[in-house]
């Protein structure tokens, strides 16, 4: 059984379509296309896809309104809108009606497949019960609040636990400082210490040393992102 994740792409301009399927080819996933509402949704309700990208003035419906449907159906597939209604506005509209992400055309490629590769590496976060999350041999399990690579056992403080809980739920994406703040720390405002590097720092050796890898990368000005699975680059 192959396990090359695939990525629904549901857009009616060839030349678009064609695009988005190279992105997805060169992120290592396979791509199935579809060119109009109806088929879209009935795809995305029969298949197993990691990814849907869905356009929004598609003949026979708007792709935003297909996701609740998608939902309903049991996907968990991400979902990302790609459409040419670029306006803050439309973007806060997605969002709010259930889209991962949101990217306006005219696409860079490769802003495209920068977002493709956060997505799938949000997709390998995988629950295997109410108890335990796996990023590959990374292991969190909620219930005992403990972390384990492989069968090694890594000692990480309550606050460390409740960062990285935060990080996995956010797996692939930037975090920023704030963010950290406002969900770990409680605290809206910034109060100008370097309480989320300290932790942050901390936390990412503890990782780093049994994992042998990088687990937590620095995004230089921006924050942080939580990449504990490789995909193809």
């Amino acid at each position: 059984m192959s396990t090359t994740p695939r990525i629904l792409i549901v857009e009616d301009d060839a030349v678009a379509a064609q695009a988005m399927a190279e992105a997805a080819r060169d992120v290592g996933a396979e791509p199935v296309l579809r060119a109009t509402y109806a088929d879209g949704l009935e795809a995305a309700k029969a298949g197993a896809y990691a990814v849907i990208l869905f356009d929004r003035m598609l003949p026979g419906g708007d792709g935003v309104d297909a996701i609740a449907k998608v939902r309903a159906a049991g996907s968990t597939a991400l979902v990302m809108v790609v459409s040419a209604l670029g306006r803050a506005a439309n973007k806060i509209e997605g969002l709010e009606k259930g889209a991962d992400d949101y990217l306006a055309k005219p696409f860079d490629p490769d802003e495209l497949r920068a977002r493709l590769r956060a997505l799938l590496r949000r997709t390998t976060m995988v629950a295997l019960d109410n108890d335990v999350v796996a990023f590959g041999d990374l292991e969190i399990r909620m219930k005992a609040r403990t972390v384990h690579v492989g069968t090694t056992h890594i000692a990480i403080s309550p606050k460390e636990f409740k960062l990285l809980s935060y990080f996995a739920t956010n797996a692939g994406a930037l975090v920023t400082r704030m963010q950290l703040l406002e969900h770990v720390w409680n605290l809206h405002f910034d109060p100008q210490t370097n309480v989320v590097d300290v932790h942050v720092g901390r936390l990412r050796r503890k990782l780093e040393q049994v994992a042998g890898r990088p687990i937590i990368h620095t995004a230089r000005g921006e924050g942080y992102v939580f990449d504990p699975v490789k995909v193809a680059e």
